[in-house]
């Protein structure tokens, strides 16, 4: 039987757990053409929040009925004359929080578990890893000598951020909740200062880590962050906004920046970014990112846990803060 996380209504605000419902119906047969892939594990990632809401966005919202759209990685159990995967490939790709997905193959991909094991797939060499990578180096514009800020810095993306940023020679400086999270990217990320936004004033941490200005600011959180980060700018800095956490589950008008007309007085930059606009260019990344894990310039953080039936409760994590670097969770039964 094939265990189903199915989306039953649209939350306001933070979601409960009846906002999702664990169906338990038969596994799927591939149709000519089609492979059966039996999830290992599913990738939970702030965007899932924003899928929820049926507004205009990148992507179409997730409907009503439909099992929870999210990345996934498992292998192939069966192939019904597929053009391309066999049994006991491991594929990747947008499989659902599900236990098996059918699929034809369109927008799957193999990877080599010989190289990297199956949750670093769905996380620095998956979608936050590629989220960083060209959040970092193609909006973000960096070059040696930057004072880079992040905001979410021991999240998924954060982490990676602001790795990628020191290996190009940049001062980085992480902004993360408690002292644990600014001790695990200083000590173990390599970065060069931590603001704790739990704890400090903001701005005035944001005086002593960079009493010269920040020349990229790279925004996971939104909010009062972001505002505050707005004042920091030099001249021609470049904000790159990736998300917003801080404002996913709010039930009022997201908070917007005061503090705007700093870009126009620094002639500064505020960009969004896409993963999926470079979608082309993934497998370069991956190899480059492979290549910097290799020499041990870049790590990854998974943050595991196990069983379907705690979707609700491990997708909290996202917003309470309770795990460090990328959360990941399994499905599959031993």
């Amino acid at each position: 039987m094939n265990k189903q996380l199915i989306f039953k209504k649209r939350p306001v605000g933070m979601p409960d757990a009846d906002t999702w419902q664990l169906e338990t119906n038969p596994i799927p047969d591939p149709a000519d053409g089609e492979v059966l892939i039996q999830h290992h594990y599913v990738s939970l990632d702030p965007a899932m929040r924003g899928w929820m809401n049926d507004s205009k966005s990148y992507i179409e919202p997730v409907q009503i009925g439909d099992v929870m759209r999210s990345g996934s990685i498992g292998v192939v159990v069966k192939s019904n004359n597929h053009r391309t995967f066999k049994e006991g490939d491991v594929l990747t790709g947008w499989g659902g929080v599900q236990q098996y997905a059918v699929t034809n193959g369109d927008n799957w991909y193999k990877v080599d578990t010989n190289l990297a094991p199956m949750p670093m797939y769905i996380g620095t060499l998956g979608m936050p890893g590629m989220t960083a990578y060209f959040g970092i180096l193609q909006e973000g514009k960096i070059k040696e000598g930057d004072i880079v800020l992040v905001s979410g810095a021991a999240g998924a993306v954060g982490s990676i951020v602001g790795q990628i940023a020191k290996i190009k020679g940049c001062r980085v400086i992480g902004i993360a909740g408690g002292p644990e999270k600014c001790k695990y990217i200083i000590d173990e990320l390599g970065f060069d200062g931590a603001i704790d936004y739990k704890s400090e004033n903001l701005a005035t941490a944001l005086k002593r880590e960079c009493p010269k200005g920040i020349d990229v600011y790279f925004d996971n959180v939104g909010g009062e962050i972001l505002d505050t980060a707005l004042t920091r700018l030099r001249t021609r800095a470049r904000v790159v906004i990736c998300g917003a956490i801080s404002q996913y589950n709010n039930k009022t008008a997201v908070k917007g920046p005061s503090n705007y007309l700093s870009l126009l007085v620094n002639r500064a930059s505020m960009q969004g970014m896409v993963v999926m606009d470079y979608a082309k260019d993934y497998g370069k990344a991956a190899q480059e990112m492979g290549m910097w894990m290799m020499q041990g310039k870049l790590k990854s953080k998974e943050d595991i846990y196990e069983g379907i039936e705690n979707f609700h409760e491990t997708f909290m994590r996202l917003f309470s803060g309770e795990k460090m670097g990328k959360l990941v969770l399994k499905v599959k039964e031993d």
